[in-house]
């Protein structure tokens, strides 16, 4: 580990980013150079005491987690981000559609995105990022372990899940995830983790078994997606997606008609989302 060189690429790290370029407010009377050390804090998800150390070359020798957590905070590149584990002497992740590691360019546009509902997932449905008002929409679907962490998955295995989806629309739902994941089994190899999801689905869904044989390729939603919501009720809105091809990771962003009955239900459920328990059954705050 070279500590030196870590609190110094730390410390640059941090004076070169402005509060903006990661979705916080400025404020009045700012005079450090950068963002404060509180503020990488709260953005890595780590005490300001433990990254304060790591600036002063003090500290416990920082877990694989922990850096990988302190690389999207600082929204750092895929180089930088190998860079920073090598001086805290780890082997980096590995690139591509297996990384969970965002780009900067794709949480830049993410931290923008305050008052419409937003996520970032993986080719396989697994959310890395969600906002406030994406949670209100959906629950927090960043809390989800193991192979439910793909929504495809959560589909044809979670009923609660579908409660959320207009039910005219659930077998298109089924069709466009096994589609899908077919894609990118072909694209990935049988020895993938996309393959693995499969073999369980197969294995233990008779849902999954009847669309899968289909074998149905690059079937997609119509122009919307139609939500049941717990507390506003029926909502229409279209999902505009972003692709960072580099990383197979996606910003899916949820937006309604101007003006439309759905686009009012989406100011309110702006205003009163985080104070009701979502689909999930769980709190969304």
């Amino acid at each position: 580990m070279d500590r030196p060189g870590l609190a110094e690429f730390l410390r640059r790290r941090r004076e070169s980013l402005q509060p903006e370029d990661v979705g916080l407010p400025r404020g009045q009377r700012r005079r450090t150079a950068g963002l404060r050390r509180e503020e990488v804090a709260t953005l890595c998800h780590i005490s300001t005491d433990y990254y304060s150390r790591l600036e002063r070359e003090r500290g416990p020798h920082p877990s694989e987690q922990m850096i990988a957590s302190i690389a999207q905070g600082l929204h750092l590149s895929l180089d930088e981000r190998d860079h920073l584990f090598r001086l805290a002497g780890h082997n980096p992740p590995p690139r591509g559609a297996a990384g969970e590691h965002v780009s900067p360019g794709l949480l830049r546009i993410f931290d923008r995105l305050a008052d419409t509902p937003a996520e970032i997932v993986t080719e396989l449905g697994e959310t890395l990022r969600q906002n406030a008002l994406g949670v209100a929409l959906c629950g927090d679907l960043t809390r989800y372990t193991g192979p439910a962490r793909s929504v495809g998955y959560r589909w044809f295995t979670d009923p609660e899940w579908r409660a959320l989806y207009h039910p005219d629309d659930h077998p298109l739902h089924a069709r466009v995830f096994a589609s899908g994941l077919r894609r990118i089994v072909t694209l990935r190899g049988p020895k993938s983790y996309a393959a693995h999801l499969q073999n369980l689905l197969l294995e233990s869904n008779e849902e999954f078994r009847e669309v899968w044989n289909s074998h149905e390729i690059g079937v997609t939603y119509q122009n919307v997606k139609r939500f049941v919501h717990p507390q506003v009720g029926d909502l229409e809105l279209a999902c505009q997606v972003l692709l960072d091809p580099e990383q197979s990771h996606s910003l899916l962003v949820y937006t309604a008609v101007p003006g439309s009955e759905s686009y009012e239900k989406l100011e309110l459920l702006a205003v009163i989302g985080s104070q009701y328990e979502t689909v999930s059954g769980r709190s969304s705050s």
